[in-house]
This record gives C-alpha cells, sequence and structure tokens, in this order.
C-alpha cells in the first residue's frame, strides 16, 4: 500500500511516502513557522522522489494535533484537500502517540509517553504501550502528569520511554518517584512514523478533526442584542 503522511503541528515540517515496510521518499525541516509556506513544495518534491503521481497513492496520514493552533491547522487542511481530491481515506494520529511510538522504538522500551510543553507550566501529555492508549492525550501540569504516568504504570515492568520537548523534566521527576524511565531525544514527530503508523491505523469514513486541548486564546466579541 502506497501511503503520503504529513506532520506540520509542532516544530518542524515533513513529509513522507511509503510503500508498504519500503520507505520511497522522507523530507524534514525544523521550523517554527512557515509550514504553510513549506509544506505544498515539500509535498511536491517528495512525491518525485518517490517517482509517484498522486493516482498511484492508496492512503493518506496526517497529525491531527495538539500542537500550535497554525501549524496543525496547516497539514490537516491540505490533506483533507487531497482527501476529497484524490477520493483516498486519511487517517488522524494524534502528536503524542506518534513521538511515544518513535520513543519506544529507538529505545525498545514496553512503554512510551509523550510530554510536550505547553507553557503556563503546562504541558501536553500521553502515554502508550505497544497497540494500545494507556493515557488518553491531556492537558495538565507537570506534577500531575509525572504522578499520572507513576500510578498507570505502577507494578509494571519495563522502562518508560519518554519523548517531547518536556521530556528531561518529567525524566527527572520521574525518576525521584522510583519509576524507570529513558529520556530520548526525540521532541516533534515525523511523517516518516505517522506513515508507518497510518498503514496499521483502521480506515474511517470521516476525515479526522482537529485535537485542541486547550481553547485559543483569541475570542470573538460577544454579539449584542
Amino acid at each position: 500500500m502506497k501511503i503520503l503522511a504529513v506532520d506540520t503541528a509542532l516544530g518542524a515540517c515533513s513529509v513522507a511516502v511509503l510503500s508498504d515496510k519500503q520507505v520511497l521518499s522522507h523530507r524534514c525541516e525544523i521550523m517554527d513557522r512557515g509550514h504553510a509556506e513549506a509544506l505544498a513544495p515539500m509535498v511536491q518534491r517528495a512525491m518525485q522522489d518517490a517517482g509517484l503521481s498522486f493516482a498511484d497513492l492508496e492512503r493518506l496520514a496526517v497529525t491531527t494535533g495538539p500542537g500550535t493552533f497554525t501549524g496543525q491547522r496547516v497539514g490537516l487542511a491540505f490533506m483533507r484537500g487531497l482527501r476529497l481530491a484524490l477520493k483516498l481515506p486519511l487517517i488522524g494520529l494524534t502528536t503524542l502517540e506518534t513521538m511515544a511510538r518513535m520513543a519506544t522504538e529507538e529505545t525498545s522500551a514496553p512503554f512510551g509517553a509523550a510530554l510536550h510543553d505547553a507553557k503556563r507550566g503546562e504541558v501536553y501529555a500521553g502515554l502508550y504501550a505497544r497497540g494500545s492508549t494507556l493515557l488518553d492525550a491531556a492537558l495538565m501540569p507537570l506534577d500531575s502528569a509525572v504522578q499520572n504516568l507513576r500510578d498507570a504504570l505502577s507494578g509494571c515492568s519495563g522502562l518508560l520511554a519518554l519523548a517531547g520537548t518536556a521530556s528531561r523534566a518529567t525524566y527527572e521527576q520521574y525518576l525521584a518517584l522510583g519509576g524507570a524511565a529513558v529520556a530520548t531525544s526525540i521532541s516533534t514527530p515525523d511523517a516518516l512514523w505517522v506513515a508507518k503508523l497510518g498503514l496499521l491505523a483502521i480506515e474511517s469514513s470521516e476525515a479526522p478533526r482537529p485535537l485542541y486541548l486547550r481553547p485559543p486564546d483569541a475570542r470573538l466579541p460577544a454579539r449584542t442584542a
């Protein structure tokens, strides 16, 4: 199965094209902004590198968030447009699950958690085992997230692999609670893994929606009578 996957939700813009387990093309650029301008040319180059036309694709995949408000919408809007134009299934994957799976694969740990700095003393956090979700993506203070990880894995053996921009702080607190963990350098999702996970996901007739764990700061003024 040939799949095109993209990620623009956090601090990078990445594209990957796979044919089953074979990587046909993969591009990734670290960037805090400018995803909207970079994505379409990057997809075009990735498809050229893969030697495919868009008509050759059989599935699409994209990260849904949590992430930056603009970044996650860029990738979703682009891929939802391709979904309609190509009439292909579009798989949505969270940034946290993607990073956690990257971490477990890198370390061979049975459990993976992604914790991304959401500012204001809070993190986006999620906990996963191979093939299952142990704690759904949520927004909470770092201390609460670390305690939730420890509680969820109480009595479980094996390392916890940590990813995300808050992984180092999580690692230190988790060890202080008596847990066994390893911190990775993974700080953003990669479309290569979005594609790999997208190949394994169950198709849905519904288009994926953005995952917002925090409401936008800007609000429309209330309508007056």
